[in-house]
């Protein structure tokens, strides 16, 4: 419920039902059927968003209204996970959702998975439960009673402390992804609160050339494992596996290389043709030879080709325009200071 009204309160798209117009799209690590779905008619979108809401906004009040209608909400909330796990490389995410889910599928609900003739597990556990409700009431003793207690206690602290965070949430000035108390119980945290409208990418590139200004310079790509870069690569499918650096590079792509100094830093690793931080990328394009000369960062927008256009016709799942430059061109020795300054080891070229 929580992560439906961040939705609506973080973003125009989600009230006005055009945020799936984009979502595929611009996802940190878009996968094959994204691809597909991206290109859906405009009323599918808004049938997604509209769906959206309803599971994350009424759905989850389900587990409150007795078994039938928790069971429900266990096969929606299950459904709507592998819809997005089918969807998009949210990596575990949606696989980690589905396990509390689980928990509305009682024995009676699951016994079609078991054998049901005499003597298998299902007439086994029938036989038990009838004997346990025909024998005696069991006497309650003091560990029963002190747990009671300490569920009870728990519920009023959890309810205290979700005050502030309710409050946020009808806040006009909503803060999304933050923990009201030291203990972190009860947070905002909301995956897709806002949407961006647009994809951007960094695309690190080196050069053997000793100039780098020289309009002859050969500038060859580095391959991330599955973030866009080769317009020519399929998008990947990794779920539920996860590439931090890819994802790392998703939100540096939003920003300048100034607010993530790390970019730099793996800027300097790249020119020593460092063997660990070239192990999170897919292709070193400079593997077997000398290090490049000069590395550099260009930001790019990219969006995917149309099925059946001339691009898709050419191989090419996305196109991209240039933006301009990320960060400048770097030599191994400019950036000498700069490790040093942020007590960064200074990496040796291999």
């Amino acid at each position: 419920g929580l992560g439906g009204l961040i939705k609506i309160r973080g973003d125009r798209c989600w009230r006005d039902l055009t945020c799936m117009d984009f979502h595929y799209e611009t996802q940190p690590v878009p996968n094959p059927m994204a691809y597909v779905l991206h290109r859906s008619p405009w009323w599918f979108h808004r049938f997604e968003t509209l769906s959206n809401h309803f599971l994350e906004l009424v759905v989850p009040f389900f587990v409150f209204l007795g078994r039938s209608m928790c069971i429900l909400h266990g096969a929606l909330q299950i459904l709507f996970q592998v819809v997005l796990i089918v969807s998009g490389n949210l990596s575990f995410l949606n696989w980690l959702t589905i396990v509390p889910s689980l928990a509305c599928f009682d024995d009676a609900t699951l016994a079609f998975l078991f054998p049901s003739g005499p003597g298998g597990l299902k007439d086994r556990v029938l036989k038990m439960q009838e004997e346990e409700a025909q024998g005696p009431r069991a006497v309650q003793t003091y560990g029963c009673v002190a747990r009671r207690l300490v569920n009870l206690a728990m519920g009023v602290l959890i309810a205290g402390l979700s005050v502030p965070v309710v409050l946020n949430l009808l806040s006009p000035r909503q803060i999304m992804n933050s923990s009201f108390h030291p203990l972190r119980i009860v947070n905002t945290y909301g995956a897709f609160g806002s949407i961006t409208k647009e994809r951007t990418e960094v695309i690190l590139q080196g050069t053997a050339s000793p100039n780098a200004s020289a309009p002859d310079a050969e500038w060859k790509d580095y391959e991330f494992k599955c973030k866009p870069g080769d317009l020519r690569r399929r998008p990947c499918l990794i779920s539920p596996y996860h590439y931090r650096l890819d994802w790392l590079m998703w939100f540096a792509a939003f920003q300048t290389y100034e607010h993530n100094e790390w970019i730099i830093h793996l800027a300097g690793k790249l020119l020593a043709n460092d063997a660990q931080a070239l192990s999170l990328l897919g292709v070193n394009p400079f593997e077997g030879t000398a290090p490049p000369r000069w590395v550099r960062g260009e930001h790019y927008r990219y969006k995917f080709s149309r099925p059946g256009g001339r691009h898709a016709a050419e191989g090419k799942w996305w196109i991209r325009k240039r933006l301009g430059p990320y960060f400048p061109p770097l030599r191994l020795q400019d950036l000498k200071g700069y490790f040093k300054s942020r007590e960064w080891p200074e990496p040796e070229p291999k």
